[in-house]
């Protein structure tokens, strides 16, 4: 029966993703383009040879600006999101109003935003500011080479938008973590870096681990925004923009396809050494106890469990 009530949603996992993703696949093992008088052929993992071996087509630049600009910006939204989580978490007056401030950077439209921030970068009509923001882009791509502009003008926006979001979902973390093991560590005297770095980082590494996660593949997927905040043009190589100008531009669907899927395997990679990483296995098993726990003192690992006891008695669980 509950593979039943499982099934519609099966299928629109599989409609919406495996499908697509099969489909480029396939397509990335051909040379398809609209430019062949005949049917696509089947080549193989020429197309990734080709992508790999060939400097016309910038594989390793792409790869390497799209490394930085995903490092960067997730390293930033996180800095900036735990900061800003650890300050909404403690109650003052207007807390409701300054988290409604920390999460409209990302509720507030894309379309829109990324407008407000290209004219605000790129000002339409000369003027005393146009010309400022001029020389500071002569300045920047002088000092640090073409395109360093557009590259951080770019990552600002994507940090701007989803350290909010980042700042909001640890905020929902902290608030998950039991106030008697933060109590317990006060009473203990641990000072206040101590009790963040022992007590809510291990409780809150779930968390982060899918905070970091988002941040990457947001950023990996980034397109739209840096493809919109350029101008259309590719004033720094990221592997999205390179593989739209393939395949839409050129009509070499087949490298496209190939060159789109090469950001498959860092991300399941990344994927698995954050889980790896956050993992809030137990570590000390001889205290009894089958619930896993981060790496928490002795004594809040106790707590911890005492709390769980008395949460389960609460509600009737076994």
């Amino acid at each position: 029966m509950a593979w039943l009530l499982l099934l519609p949603a099966a299928v629109m996992v599989l409609g919406v993703l495996a499908y697509p993703v099969a489909w480029e696949t396939w397509v990335s093992l051909t040379n398809l383009s609209p430019q062949l008088d005949g049917p696509a052929r089947f080549v193989g993992l020429a197309n990734y040879a080709r992508l790999l071996t060939d400097p016309v087509y910038r594989f390793w630049p792409a790869a390497a600006a799209t490394l930085a600009y995903v490092a960067a910006t997730a390293a930033l939204k996180l800095a900036i999101g735990v900061p800003l989580a650890l300050l909404l978490h403690r109650p003052f007056p207007g807390r409701a109003l300054a988290l409604l401030a920390v999460f409209l950077p990302w509720v507030y439209p894309a379309s829109v935003a990324v407008i407000g921030w290209y004219w605000t970068l790129n000002p339409p009509l000369i003027t005393s500011y146009s010309l400022a923001v001029g020389h500071a882009k002569y300045a920047v791509d002088s000092a640090l080479g073409t395109g360093a502009w557009a590259f951080l003008s770019v990552a600002a926006f994507n940090v701007w938008r989803g350290g909010s979001f980042t700042a909001v979902f640890l905020l929902a973390g902290l608030a998950a973590i039991p106030a008697a093991l933060l109590e317990s560590a006060r009473l203990e005297g641990g000072s206040a870096w101590r009790r963040f770095w022992l007590v809510t980082v291990p409780l809150l590494r779930p968390f982060l681990a899918l905070a970091v996660f988002l941040s990457l593949t947001t950023a990996f997927a980034d397109l739209a925004n840096v493809w919109m905040l350029t101008g259309g043009r590719i004033v720094f190589p990221v592997i999205g923009t390179q593989a739209y100008w393939l395949g839409i531009n050129g009509g070499q669907l087949g490298l496209a396809s190939a060159l789109s899927l090469t950001l498959v395997p860092p991300l399941l990679a990344t994927l698995w050494a954050l889980f790896r990483l956050f993992d809030p296995a137990e570590e000390d098993s001889s205290e009894g106890g089958s619930a896993p726990l981060p790496n928490l003192p002795p004594g809040l690992r106790r707590q911890s469990r005492r709390s769980n006891s008395r949460s389960a008695v609460a509600t009737g669980e076994p």
